[in-house]
């Protein structure tokens, strides 16, 4: 798949020779793609990602890849911090509240098995905005579909079951799975649940325990800092 060129001047080299084993998916939460386009490309707002995917299918490429773009900001992934250093950024062109549309979605599919091969990256190391930052982003959101991806390989999806309600439990099995845990089980509980069961609602329960558990048992990370 060629891209197509729209270079952004935000960006710089990655630190400490650190080299992309994350690919971190957002949505643009703006209305109009041209202007989330341009907002990424201004030195202005100093932000920036790799690529952007337009609703009708359009892939963009604002920042090479070997190089660090301005997408992630603070957060953790598996103990990790400076995750733009760690990742590759694709912003999804939606407004946050709007089904992502089938173009869209093809486009992604076809643009994350090159990244994958490039940089060595499996599928637990597909996450969400909202996984690494889960006190204060949301996306890619509750419209995001990450079951189709998993279906592909292309991201990791749980098998589900029920186990005991225990939140300091839940907060360790996500830690082993790779979230930041330090804000504990309210903000967890959100992400956690906008991306593994995206219309649920209310208190911790048997279910989510269970789906934690499964995640931390076939999807282990190792990391520094692990709650034991």
């Amino acid at each position: 798949m060629q891209p197509i060129s729209h270079p952004s001047p935000n960006f710089g080299p990655r630190r400490d020779g650190l080299m992309p084993s994350l690919i971190v998916l957002h949505y643009t939460a703006m209305p109009d793609p041209q202007e989330a386009l341009e907002r990424l490309c201004s030195p202005e707002y100093e932000v920036s990602a790799h690529y952007l995917i337009h609703r009708d299918g359009r892939l963009f490429q604002m920042v090479q890849e070997d190089m660090r773009a301005w997408h992630a900001g603070a957060g953790s992934w598996g103990g990790h911090e400076d995750i733009n250093s760690r990742s590759i950024g694709i912003e999804m062109d939606n407004d946050g509240a709007s089904p992502f549309s089938e173009p869209q979605m093809a486009t992604l599919e076809a643009l994350l098995p090159g990244i994958m091969t490039r940089w060595t990256i499996d599928s637990t190391g597909v996450i969400g905005h909202s996984d690494m930052a889960p006190s204060r982003k949301s996306d890619p959101g509750r419209r995001f579909d990450w079951a189709r991806l998993a279906r592909q390989g292309l991201a990791v999806w749980p098998e589900g079951g029920a186990d005991e309600v225990n939140p300091e439990r839940f907060l360790k099995l996500l830690s082993q799975f790779g979230y930041p845990v330090a804000d504990g089980v309210d903000p967890l509980l959100e992400a956690f649940r906008l991306r593994f069961r995206p219309w649920h609602h209310g208190p911790l329960d048997a279910c989510d325990m269970g789906i934690a558990a499964d995640l931390s048992r076939r999807f282990p990370v190792d990391r520094p800092g692990l709650i034991a």
